[in-house]
């Protein structure tokens, strides 16, 4: 009834309607016996005064289109613009609707003879229905998504030296099995921002494989100084981020770590690497994975990025450079990256390392590069550190890593990295190591060749080897031994 007023109300909108199989004989209206009765448009282009520039000349196009009940003059044109009676509009109008009608025949006919299966689609929409408004009633949240990851850890190493700190289990090869468990609660109000929780468990305190230059990158133990045996679930992370204006965004946080205040991490690797030692991007002075409470600026453009952080450390053996938390530590990082490559210059300033009144400067050169198809080739991360021990003396770190995505099988992957928890120079006698006369302490330098087997989308099994070497150091017993080690990782994630 709608379209039957505005066409009484608009003549010049009724000459859209005007049926092409209609003749005047037909009308028996003086005024229509000017239309010819000849074949139907398919086309606006068949109207020589037609333009796109018309106001209607959308729903002229739409009307031929859908429903093929427009008529024009024998000489191509249509005349627009020229009024018509209303009976001659309400004929016209009568042969659109009539062409309407066999459409919602045709279309009844499909729906009759589909009639089964779209009752079976309805019955399904109905059922995901009532699924969805039981889970929106029982949900503990609206705001909050949940993800955990648990790691098993089946290994060993054999070492000695200064890798063997006394009451250490299976400091002689013997075999444990270690766990680690994460639960992230992330939480967006405006869908900007992130407020996020996360639980975390481990034991590995008393193990091998959680001390010194051995110690895994999964490696935690929650508890009073990382006691061994006390196995206690804790918050890990607690903090909070927001956008506060074009490509800036800020990070407050009660329990954050520096890395979770970066723009970006500039490592490929790892993704899933073994020794944590490898973790640091090469400057593991200056990327010292602080952990407490902090803030942090970040920033963000066409590929720049500028961040810069200070963390109150809480001194847990988690967050140490050389095994020494930091008090406090600020970081400013500049980096660039790409969709595939990428490259950052970062500082680190860590005061009063714990119980020694220790003071550094760390500046740290990393990047990477992933190939953007050819599998065969590895991505390849590299970094460089330097630290300045204000009672030490200098100290330089490395790595290199290597990973090659779909190894073997889609999905596999198999990684290689060598590197150097570094090379103290210059220590004094009387200094941070009194038996020491003077010299420099010995590098380290550790290997690990791993691979993981995709086994599901949530469940991975990385088979792995390691071996760490460390360099003589006068004043030190046994130094210089070699450490080796393997391990099976199994990693679920939910």
């Amino acid at each position: 009834m709608k379209l039957f007023q505005q066409l009484l109300v608009a003549p010049a909108a009724l000459g859209l309607a005007a049926p092409m199989a209609v003749s005047a004989a037909d009308l028996n209206l003086a005024g229509v016996s000017q239309y010819s009765s000849q074949e139907q448009v398919t086309s606006i282009s068949q109207f020589s005064d037609v333009q796109p520039t018309d106001w209607a000349y959308q729903a002229l196009s739409n009307l031929i289109e859908r429903y093929g009940c427009v008529a024009g003059y024998p000489n191509g044109t249509y005349k627009g613009g020229q009024s018509m009676t209303r009976f001659e509009a309400a004929a016209l109008l009568n042969a659109c609707l009539d062409r309407v009608s066999e459409v919602t025949d045709e279309l009844k006919k499909l729906i009759k003879e589909f009639e089964k299966e779209l009752a079976v689609l309805k019955g399904r929409v109905d059922g995901l229905e009532a699924r969805v408004g039981e889970l929106e009633a029982n949900q503990f949240s609206t705001t909050t998504k949940l993800n955990g990851i648990a790691t098993f850890v089946i290994g060993g190493a054999s070492y000695a030296g200064l890798n063997a700190p006394a009451g250490v289990d299976g400091g002689t090869g013997t075999v444990t099995f270690n766990y680690d468990v994460r639960l992230n609660f992330d939480t967006s109000f405006t869908g900007k921002d992130l407020l996020r929780t996360t639980l975390r468990s481990g034991n590995f305190a008393n193990s091998v494989l959680g001390n010194g230059n051995t110690a895994l990158e999964v490696a935690f133990q929650e508890g009073p100084g990382n006691l061994p045996g006390v196995d206690i679930v804790g918050i890990n992370r607690l903090f909070y981020q927001f956008p506060i204006g074009d490509g800036w965004k800020a990070t407050i946080g009660a329990k954050v770590r520096q890395d979770d205040m970066l723009a970006m991490w500039p490592s490929a690797y790892p993704s899933d690497t073994i020794l944590d030692l490898l973790t640091y991007a090469g400057a593991r002075g200056t990327y010292s994975l602080n952990l407490g409470a902090g803030v942090g600026l970040m920033y963000q453009k066409n590929g720049f990025n500028f961040s810069w952080n200070y963390v109150a450390n809480e001194a847990t053996a988690e967050n140490s450079a050389f095994g020494i938390g930091q008090v406090y530590s600020t970081t400013a990082q500049l980096g660039y990256s790409t969709d595939n490559a990428g490259v950052a210059l970062a500082y680190t300033y860590g005061d009063g390392l714990t119980g020694l009144g220790l003071y550094s400067h760390g500046v740290g050169l990393s990047g990477y590069w992933s190939p953007s198809e050819n599998k065969a080739i590895p991505s390849i991360s590299a970094g460089v550190g330097w630290n300045d021990f204000e009672t030490i003396g200098d100290a330089w770190s490395w790595m290199v890593g290597m990973q090659w995505e779909d190894a073997f099988m889609k999905g596999n992957a198999l990684g290689m990295a060598i590197g150097s928890a570094g090379t103290v120079d210059g220590i004094p006698t009387g200094g941070l190591i009194p038996t020491n006369p003077g010299g420099a302490v010995g590098g380290t330098l550790a290997y690990e060749l791993w691979y993981k087997f995709q086994v599901t989308d949530n469940i991975s099994v990385t088979p792995a080897f390691f071996a760490i070497g460390n360099g003589p150091t006068p004043g030190f017993a046994n130094s210089g031994q070699t450490t080796l080690g393997g391990l099976v990782k199994t990693t679920f994630k939910f």
